[in-house]
């Protein structure tokens, strides 16, 4: 028998090494999944203080291939000084639960309440929202073992302003801290979203974005990225 050289011996290193790895892949598939966000908003600046926002979503799940949910949202927000925010929104949510004995859409209600820090450095705009949100599924009460599903999220993002360009990027990183009567409670899963806005005058805002989120503190943690698309028109009160 020959003596295997280095070359050899390196070669069968990297075959065990992309066999590993594709092992490792194939275990993780089932965790793993793609989704696209489709939304439209519009808009309403009532005065510098207050804006008021009413957004259709539809997102779909299982590779793209099935609704997931789509919902309508309605959002205020008051600023109560340049760098300061406050704000709430209400969602009415038909989501698809496609799994066990009994699918078919559900119909739940979120609320929930911002506080948004924000503030520049050079070309950077940064900004901080802490919120409050609570979910729970209409005509389900307690004795049915239905729980408000509560989340206190952290939310960091910052923007680059190029000069002469109308793509600004933003990135930003999301935690969230999950509680629920009868749960496993605590941090849940994170986000991080790269993605941009371009304006278009008279015709509103459309945007682009890209979304990984990971699920925190389970045993197989699911992965999800998320391909984003929106729209938002905006109306200004003409009336000073």
């Amino acid at each position: 028998m020959k003596p295997i050289n280095k070359l050899q011996s390196g070669y069968m290193v990297l075959i065990a090494t992309l066999m590993m790895g594709t092992s490792g892949i194939s275990q993780s598939v089932d965790t793993d999944d793609l989704e696209s966000w489709t939304s439209i908003g519009l808009k309403y600046k009532l005065n510098k203080k207050w804006s008021f926002t009413l957004e259709e979503q539809l997102r779909l799940d299982e590779n793209i291939s099935e609704i997931s949910k789509y919902f309508t949202e309605l959002d205020a927000e008051y600023s109560i000084s340049k760098s300061f925010d406050i704000g709430g929104g209400l969602r009415y949510i038909r989501n698809n639960d496609n799994e066990g004995n009994i699918q078919g859409y559900e119909n739940h209600l979120r609320f929930h309440v911002d506080a948004t820090y924000k503030h520049k450095i050079n070309a950077f705009s940064l900004k901080y929202r802490l919120r409050y949100q609570n979910k729970n599924e209409l005509g389900v009460d307690n004795s049915e073992g239905d729980y408000a599903n509560q989340n206190i999220r952290f939310k960091t993002s910052v923007e680059y302003d190029f000069k002469n360009w109308k793509l600004d990027p933003e990135f930003s990183a999301e935690i969230f801290n999950h509680f629920e009567e009868g749960d496993d409670n605590g941090f849940s899963k994170y986000r991080f979203t790269l993605g941009t806005d371009y304006k278009i005058k008279e015709y509103g805002k459309i945007g682009l974005f890209y979304r990984m989120e990971k699920e925190l503190n389970v045993d197989l943690p699911e992965t999800t990225h998320i391909i984003g698309f929106k729209y938002t028109y905006t109306i200004k009160n003409s009336q000073k």
